[in-house]
């Protein structure tokens, strides 16, 4: 293990509490936050994982108006939703909250007068969206339109999902409201505004100097720099959301990007409280040396890059209560689904409005929650869009990690167990080929130990599977099934360097596949450790009622999944 043990705080986006989770989510912002946080806790590094759902702002009031209930009935839906879905799939928050909660009301609350304090708030009046029939003023996303930039026939108001431009709401051409379908008009209301240009230059200095950002997050949020900030809105004429202790602002609520990302705030307060050392979140926020890392999808790169950088920074003026900037933004790419229409694959874009996508707790009603990571954490989307097929799901699952890494496991304990009445003592010394898996090893393992700290987990199950056709390697040219009969001895002391390797393999497959190798603890009596940490080698090992960890993904099943989402796409 690393001498220096640091502290991390890794959060992933807060989805929003108005619908189930997909596997599009769980590829961008859960699985690579989940699987480098069981690393770091593997290497005895100081880590808090804290997540939650995002219970504010339109889209939530949309699908309460859609479904005829109040927004709070909708986010206590949700939430348990999500939440029972994010432990059926092994995601190991150390708190999962909620931002609908009276401390994350008080903490937005604080923000907003800290930053008022450094004057970085103002107030100016600007043209919104009105629609007569309803009488009120509409959000953002309660307007539709076609796109001034590319012609985007359904443009939300506030951002081209088509082009990705940004514009201001009255900008649509032929707008209309996205409830009732009627016209709407320009009215002029005040906001108030987050004077984002006055962080210009420290923004600029900051993110420079993250060299070990990803290169695509890093040029991106210069180029936003470069081309000039401007304000932001932080207040909305909506009723659902965080109050604004401001007078004259009783009927509006804070803008949802304002209060989501202190969400992650006051989920560690309340780990902090839960834990009984109701202080100790600042350890992990107000102390320099925190690491604090944010995985995302690349839509959210602007909140997380620059303006929660630039709220941090408002906020932690005046030496008081200084707070920690990201010390990463790990921004993903996007996945597509591939859809077989009359028997041709086609990569389509997720809509969850069509029912074309694959939603997560359906998937895990199907497969065991390991079989889709393990699949999953092999297409992550981290330098660029990738295309989850199911065809390819039960392929990889077959021959990777079954063909692979399960055979391997199989081969190496039904041998010891049958032939060997499952125990291996230390063998007096190596031979030359257990030596050289063993160096093998160890640089694969130093290979994946800086992949993954580096936010790199799908190159790090790269070298995972690496380790797996290595170890397969050394077990087919040991040959126990001829030398366990010429050599019974030889053949016991290769099964013994095959249990090193496996030990080794079963701790790198504990973050994607944790499920399995706590499993595998039930009848494989070894350490599950590093061969670069095994000095001295383990006196012995044993095996006592091994059982295959995997189970094989049934073309019927691919055939089945395939087929529903193809009706999706037909419609």
């Amino acid at each position: 293990m690393s001498e220096k043990k640091e502290r991390y705080l890794v959060t992933s986006a807060l989805p929003y509490a108005n619908g189930p989770l997909h596997i599009g989510h769980m590829a961008g912002a859960y699985l690579p936050a989940d699987v480098f946080v069981r690393y770091l806790r593997m290497r005895g590094e100081d880590v808090v994982f804290v997540g939650g759902t995002d219970e504010h702002g339109v889209p939530i009031t949309l699908t309460a108006e859609r479904e005829g209930k109040s927004p709070r009935e909708v986010v206590d839906h949700w939430y348990a939703h999500m939440k029972e879905t994010f432990e059926r799939f092994g995601v190991s928050f150390d708190n999962f909250s909620r931002t609908s909660t009276p401390l994350h009301a008080e903490n937005t609350q604080t923000f907003y007068e800290k930053l008022k304090e450094g004057g970085y708030v103002s107030e100016a009046e600007s043209k919104q969206m009105y629609s007569p029939t309803e009488g009120r003023f509409l959000p953002d996303r309660y307007v539709e339109g076609t796109c001034p930039v590319c012609g985007y026939k359904e443009a939300r108001g506030d951002q081209c999902d088509n082009c990705g431009s940004w514009y201001e709401a009255f900008e649509l051409l032929e707008p209309h409201s996205k409830i009732t379908g009627g016209p709407v008009e320009v009215r002029e209301t005040t906001h108030l505004y987050l004077d984002l240009p006055k962080f210009t230059d420290r923004l600029k200095e900051w993110v420079g100097s993250q060299e070990h950002w990803r290169d695509s997050v890093r040029n991106f949020v210069l180029g936003m720099i470069g081309g000039g900030l401007e304000r932001r809105p932080i207040t909305r004429d909506i009723k659902w959301g965080v109050p604004v202790p401001e007078p004259g602002f009783e009927d509006k609520r804070f803008y949802v990007w304002f209060d989501a990302p202190i969400g992650y705030v006051s989920s560690t307060m309340e780990w902090a409280q839960n834990v009984g050392e109701p202080d100790r979140w600042r350890e992990y926020w107000q102390e320099e040396d925190t690491r604090l890392v944010h995985f995302i999808g690349k839509d959210n790169t602007v909140f997380h890059a620059v303006v929660w950088p630039a709220m941090l920074m408002g906020v932690g003026e005046g030496g008081d209560e200084p707070y920690v900037l990201p010390y990463d933004v790990a921004a993903n790419e996007f996945m597509n689904l591939e859809v077989v229409v009359d028997g041709e694959p086609r990569a389509m874009q997720m809509s969850t409005s069509r029912n074309l996508a694959v939603w997560l707790h359906e998937a895990l009603d199907q497969f065991p929650a390991d079989l889709l990571r393990f699949y999953l954490a092999s297409i992550l989307p981290e330098t660029g869009d990738v295309v989850f097929s199911w065809r390819e799901f039960g392929s990889r699952v077959n021959s990777d990690l079954i063909g692979t890494l399960g055979n391997y496991v199989n081969r190496t304990l039904s041998f010891t167990e049958k032939y060997f009445d499952g125990t291996l003592p230390r063998p007096d010394g190596l031979t030359d080929e257990a030596r050289e898996a063993f160096e093998d090893f160890k640089e694969m393992e130093a290979r994946y130990e800086r992949r993954m700290y580096a936010q790199r987990p799908r190159d790090a199950f790269g070298e995972l599977l690496a380790m797996g056709r290595r170890a397969n390697r050394f077990f087919d040219a040991a040959a126990p099934w001829k030398s366990r009969k010429e050599d019974p001895e030889a053949a016991r002391g290769a099964l013994y360097a095959c249990s090193v390797l496996l030990g080794s393999i079963a701790y790198h497959a504990t973050p994607f596949v944790p499920e399995a190798i706590k499993n595998l603890q039930g009848f494989f009596d070894g350490p599950i450790a590093r061969v670069s940490d095994l000095e001295p080698l383990p006196e012995a090992y044993g095996v006592s009622g091994a059982k295959p960890l995997f189970r094989k993904v049934e073309d019927g099943e691919v055939e089945a999944a395939e087929e529903k989402l193809a009706n999706a796409a037909r419609g």
